[in-house]
């Protein structure tokens, strides 16, 4: 039996380090494995000038790996979950999760977001994280940026922005906690699909592989992650409108909160949804249904047409 994992990531210090996480856990759970962990580049990392909100609606971060996959170089590939589509190849699934970490935004700023001053630029590469913004602060001037979070952060210490709101996850994975100011409340701020937890994507009939790496699948964080999938599945339908829905389960109870907004978080729409946890998909989809109803469909529409 071929007793060696390779995985495949891209070649960013995070990247690396969420790749090395898994290989860790794999090891834990099969020792008897060979872990090797290569690098692969991605049309996200070559193209700095194309929306982040794009990666998971084109898939700009995940569709090298995927190549990887599919020509059997590798055998899983590790990717932040929010950069992954809501539809895979049909060769591939999302063979595992990890556990989730902290799903909140987070604020590296010179100073909280309540006692920033008129004007400051806070920079963000996400319009979900900027509507929110927008509808909290409308006195703040949101900028847009690129690049991995070390480049971010060095824009606040240059004193080019006055803050930047990244995922909180990132920073914990990269051992910089001590850089955050504020986490963000998620009563104002709910987090993309997925944003937390990593995805190990696999071929589909890999019964090998799968057998190996199941063990480090997180029950709880597949059930929330299924369920939040499968809302941005239902109403979103490959449009680009700002979008973020947050799960949790625990023992046999799923909660389920989203919110729909308008490009310019003049409208937001919020519900939530609590109900059985399997099938996680359900509470999803039934929330996304109740919220398209409500008028979510309209502000999507918009959304699709700019």
């Amino acid at each position: 039996m071929n007793n060696k994992i390779v995985i495949g990531s891209r070649g960013s210090r995070l990247a690396m380090i969420q790749a090395e996480s898994v290989a860790r856990e794999l090891r834990q759970s099969r020792p008897d494995v060979d872990i090797e962990i290569i690098k692969i580049v991605t049309e996200g990392d070559r193209n700095r000038s194309v929306s982040i909100d794009l990666a998971g609606d084109t898939g700009i971060f995940v569709k090298a790996l995927e190549e990887a996959l599919l020509n059997c170089s590798i055998d899983i590939a590790v990717h932040s979950l929010k950069d992954l589509p809501t539809v895979l190849p049909p060769q591939l699934c999302l063979a595992a999760v990890t556990e989730r970490l902290d799903p909140r935004d987070a604020l590296v700023a010179c100073s909280p977001l309540a006692d920033l001053k008129p004007g400051s630029k806070i920079g963000t590469g996400s319009l979900r994280r900027a509507v929110q913004l927008k509808h909290l602060r409308r006195d703040l001037e949101v900028c847009s940026i690129r690049g991995n979070v070390d480049s971010r952060l060095r824009r606040v210490s240059s004193g080019q922005l006055e803050g930047v709101i990244v995922a909180a996850a990132a920073l914990l994975r990269l051992g910089w906690s001590d850089k955050i100011t504020e986490y963000l409340p998620l009563e104002f701020f709910l987090p993309a699909v997925g944003q937390g937890a990593l995805a190990v994507e696999a071929r589909e009939g890999d019964g090998r592989v799968k057998e190996i790496i199941g063990p480090i699948n997180h029950l709880p964080t597949w059930r929330a992650i299924t369920a939040e999938r499968a809302f941005l599945h239902t109403v979103e339908g490959g449009c680009r409108a700002p979008i973020a829905t947050l799960a949790s389960a625990q023992d046999d109870i799923l909660e389920i909160q989203a919110m729909v907004s308008d490009r310019e978080g003049e409208i937001i729409m919020k519900d939530s949804y609590r109900g059985p946890a399997d099938p996680p998909q359900e509470a999803g989809e039934k929330l996304a249904r109740r919220m398209l109803k409500a008028g979510a469909a309209g502000l999507i529409k918009d959304a699709r047409c700019r």
